[in-house]
């Protein structure tokens, strides 16, 4: 008995922790970011194409259910939702390796 007490605190302990640091993760940025203002454009402007990048990736998604997971509790704006996220994937993933061998060609150019 007392071995789940400890154990109870132990969990409370940890979600206490989990919720001080997402405040930080948070907080400390914005505070930051208070002080210079102009430095919140980068942040604006990436935010802002994920935004219209996910968009794109709705955009082209499907809201079929199939039957396995209507089951689950998926509807058609889920589906959507769920597609689009998993295009999103698809496509940062995408640019991601084209960022890459784009420059690696560029720097062996430039060494060549």
């Amino acid at each position: 008995m007392i071995l789940l007490d400890l154990v109870d605190i132990i969990l409370y302990f940890g979600y206490g922790m989990v919720i001080v640091a997402a405040m930080l993760a948070i907080g400390f940025p914005l505070w930051i970011a208070s002080k210079n203002p102009k430095s919140l454009v980068g942040t604006g402007i990436g935010l802002g194409s994920i935004l219209v990048l996910f968009l794109v990736a709705w955009l082209l998604s499907s809201s079929e259910v199939y039957s396995s997971y209507a089951e689950f509790g998926v509807d058609e704006s889920l589906s959507k939702f769920i597609g689009g996220m998993l295009n999103l994937v698809y496509i940062l993933a995408g640019l991601a390796v084209f960022g890459i061998i784009y420059s690696e060609i560029t720097k062996s150019l430039k060494n060549g």
